[in-house]
């Protein structure tokens, strides 16, 4: 990790507070104005609120980059691109409001003059009948949905996709998520879409720029992991075809990226210069415009890189826009089946941002994340609307991506547990919360509503050692009542040897080793009648292939006693801002840019496994030895492949 040693220009225009500068918010105003009869003129309106919407818009691709090269053996979930909508949701939500220029002055509105080409959300027939595979329909047209790229691998036919959506769409910005593993990917893709478009503007964002790239205000200095995009591309080891990062809490500072494009791009919306952009967030942040939240966003601009750093006051994760308001959902989880057989329509939900442990592999540890936030204001009654909204567009499940659910806070289990009851038992409209009637109005939702099942994530601990056996069985029956029909459980080790070091085993009781503690838990949700998925990670320090085989054979033992329905081996990933990664000296030696890794066996059988990035404790052999051990104990309950859904 280093300092940027290119020119770095620092604009503190959205950090240090400061008042607004009259002579840039008259400058802005006015080019507004100026822009605005600009448009009025070219469409031959005598009002800017007549000016139709193909005068305004300009396309968007936008992509979530893959991390995988072949389906054979990944370990995988047919999931909705959550990062990608959850990144976008305060820009679709901008640009959903901007449809329409008022007569006078136009500044009521987010986009003021060109925006964005997502004029409406999917229909709700359109939301009935979505799955899974190419978009770009005539149905999705103008939609956020239409306009997204979703590989589920990376191989020839996916690059073949992207050229011909890059061709019939003509992207003016391309926005790519990636986590560290699909970098070298996203990096391909931009390479893919300026070779077709080269005005094209690029935009990373994602985990892996919140992991590899920060802002230290102490020293006014950029400062870059040797994974970082920007450092990459500064070594020459990537190619130089990212305009923009996105670090952080992303959410409102790429809403404003995308409004300085939309003030930047000529009228003709042929292109925007990222020299101009430049100036117009300078122009945002000079006449007044503050974000909530904390963030940094980058530019290149040839040899030199601005960076803009955003520290903003703190806002409710419930406050946001729902993240799918623009996208049809279109999961289909298996452990969610319906009468009829079928894996049911599954949203995903968040109602924390990040994960209250600090186990020093995981990236996703409130350290990392850069602190805990959740659903504030009266969280239950938030988050059942949320669910209320999700079964309107059609969700027969709803799976709660948070690392633990609601934080491991049983009170806050316990209410939302009781709001879903109460819900899903409604016999009419005045039975639910007000804010909850304006989603449940037809057959369908109530009928939805009523059989919703939901899964979410614990931990050992939470239900043995921090919490009395009474609570437990409480908290568990609670969920069950609620409509919960699946858990899912980090095992990560069965061995104490692994486990010492691991930060969620937090409460250690001589009586109760982590082996015994996770038999406990496991047996007191079967004793809730819920059925329980589990994941379990090699390479752990301390990991010996004595550790190992232990592993391997009390997770067999759980399987052969009916404990867990699903067990998914992974092998142990470094990413840039975990301390283990320092630890074992790999900060410096993470390769997620070159482009001609080989991704070979056995690697292609654990999510997110190349080579030169995982685990120092583990030899070729030792994973190989994983892959087979695992495949010939755990039989079936290996989850190793994708299924196939309709």
């Amino acid at each position: 990790m280093r300092t940027a040693t290119r020119e770095t220009v620092v604009h503190d225009v959205f950090h240090r507070p400061q008042k607004p500068d009259a002579t840039a918010a008259r400058e802005l105003s006015a080019l507004r104005r100026s822009r605005r009869a600009g448009l009025t003129e070219r469409a031959g309106c005598e009002r800017p609120d007549q000016v139709p919407w193909n005068t305004r818009a300009f396309p968007v691709l936008a992509a979530l980059a893959p991390v995988m090269t072949s389906l054979e053996g990944e370990i995988t979930y047919p999931g909705d691109p959550m990062c990608l909508y959850h990144a976008l949701s305060v820009v679709v939500d901008s640009a959903l409001k901007s449809v329409r220029i008022t007569a006078d002055d136009g500044e009521d509105v987010p986009f003021t003059d060109l925006c964005p080409d997502w004029r409406c959300p999917p229909s709700k027939e359109r939301r009935l009948t979505a799955r899974h595979g190419p978009r770009l329909t005539d149905a999705e047209a103008g939609t956020p949905d239409g306009a997204v790229f979703d590989p589920r691998v990376w191989d020839e036919p996916a690059r073949e996709r992207l050229r011909e959506l890059s061709r019939r769409l003509r992207p003016k910005v391309f926005l790519v998520s990636t986590v560290s593993p699909g970098h070298r990917y996203a990096l391909e893709m931009a390479r893919l879409v300026k070779e077709e478009l080269p005005d094209c503007l690029v935009v990373f964002g994602g985990r892996h720029m919140d992991e590899s790239m920060r802002y230290s205000p102490a020293g006014r200095t950029l400062v870059l992991q040797y994974s970082s995009t920007l450092r990459a591309i500064e070594e020459g080891r990537a190619e130089p075809v990212v305009d923009f990062l996105v670090s952080g809490e992303g959410y409102f500072a790429l809403d404003l990226l995308m409004k300085a494009i939309a003030l930047a791009m000529d009228l003709d919306r042929t292109r925007a210069q990222v020299h101009d952009v430049v100036g117009m967030l300078s122009l945002l942040g000079a006449a007044g415009l503050r974000l909530p939240g904390n963030s940094l966003l980058c530019a290149r601009d040839g040899a030199t890189v601005h960076a803009f750093p955003i520290k903003g006051g703190k806002y409710d994760l419930a406050e946001l826009p729902s993240p799918y308001q623009g996208f049809a959902i279109r999961s289909r989880f298996p452990v969610f089946p319906l009468p009829d057989g079928r894996p049911a329509r599954t949203a995903h939900l968040t109602v924390t941002n990040a994960c209250p442990y600090h186990c020093d592999f995981c990236s996703e540890s409130a350290l990392v994340v850069g602190g805990l936030k959740r659903f504030g204001a009266a969280p239950a009654e938030a988050a059942l609307e949320r669910v209320c909204e999700y079964v309107s567009y059609g969700a027969e499940a709803v799976f709660f991506d948070d690392s633990i659910f609601w934080s491991g806070t049983f009170r806050a289990i316990r209410e939302f547990c009781e709001a879903l009851r109460a819900a899903r038992t409604a016999t009419g409209p005045e039975d639910l919360p007000e804010r909850c009637r304006r989603w449940i109005t037809g057959d369908g939702d109530w009928q939805r509503l009523r059989a919703l099942r939901f899964g979410c994530q614990v931990t050992a601990d939470l239900l043995t050692t921090l919490h009395g056996e009474d609570e437990v069985h409480q908290m568990l029956a609670a969920l069950r009542e609620a409509g919960c029909t699946y858990l899912y459980m980090g095992i990560e080790s069965m061995s104490s040897q692994v486990m010492d070091h691991v930060h969620k085993n937090i409460r250690r009781v001589a009586d109760l080793p982590w082996k015994k503690k996770v038999r406990t838990a496991l047996t007191r949700i079967r004793e809730a009648g819920i059925p329980v998925g589990s994941s379990v990670l090699f390479g752990l320090e301390g990991e010996t292939r004595e550790t190992i085989q232990e592993t391997v054979e009390e997770v067999g033992r759980l399987v052969d006693d009916g404990l867990v329905m699903l067990a998914s081996p992974n092998i142990l990933t470094y990413h840039p801002a975990t301390r283990i990664t320092r630890e074992h000296g790999m900060q410096d030696r993470l390769d997620y840019h070159s482009p001609d890794v080989e991704n070979r066996p056995p690697y292609i059988y654990f999510e997110e496994a190349f080579p030169g990035v995982v685990s120092r404790r583990l030899s070729e052999d030792d994973i190989w030895f994983i892959h087979e051990s695992t495949a010939k104990r755990w039989g079936t309950i290996r989850n190793s492949a994708e299924p196939e859904f309709p």
